[in-house]
């Protein structure tokens, strides 16, 4: 239990790639959820991501470094409904992303989350580090990180219930 699972397919569109991780946590639901739209906490559990600044409701800014590379843009919530899934994409900025996370209950004390991620690789420190696998190693590794840093706190360190 609590393996992470995945698996890593280019879309249709050339240089696209989308990404699938599940992992099962030790909390509620609720907790795992909550703790997922605190995204300011993302860089205690998430390798690469330097800064993330909650500019309304539904805008982020993100700061990352991966490979050496420093990118910036803005992430806006699409979907947002609470302890079910959170949607974004990308605005702006020079990344282009989109993303799901879901949340099932497996039981009143363990969920399962799934982050599904579709990118577009920029510059060639990404492509070739993409075709190392390092995307699929960093999703999985920031999954469990994620499960980690929920179970060693036991609750959310906050929550948004708001949908979107």
């Amino acid at each position: 239990m609590g393996q992470a699972q995945g698996s890593r397919a280019p879309t249709e569109e050339v240089g696209h790639v989308a990404v699938k991780e599940s992992i099962e946590v030790d909390v509620p639901v609720r907790a795992a959820y909550d703790q997922w739209t605190q995204f300011e906490s993302f860089p205690q559990f998430m390798s690469g991501v330097e800064r993330i600044e909650q500019r309304t409701d539904t805008l982020t800014h993100w700061v990352t470094r991966i490979s050496g590379v420093e990118r910036e843009f803005d992430a806006e919530i699409t979907e947002q409904i609470p302890d079910i899934k959170v949607a974004w994409v990308t605005v702006g900025g020079e990344s282009e992303q989109s993303g799901l996370v879901t949340f099932r209950p497996i039981d009143p004390s363990h969920t399962q989350v799934t982050l599904m991620m579709d990118f577009d690789p920029e510059g060639m420190a990404e492509n070739i580090g993409d075709k190392l696998g390092f995307v699929d190693r960093q999703v999985k590794g920031d999954l469990k990180r994620f499960k980690h840093f929920i179970e060693d706190r036991g609750a959310a360190s906050g929550g948004w219930r708001g949908h979107v």
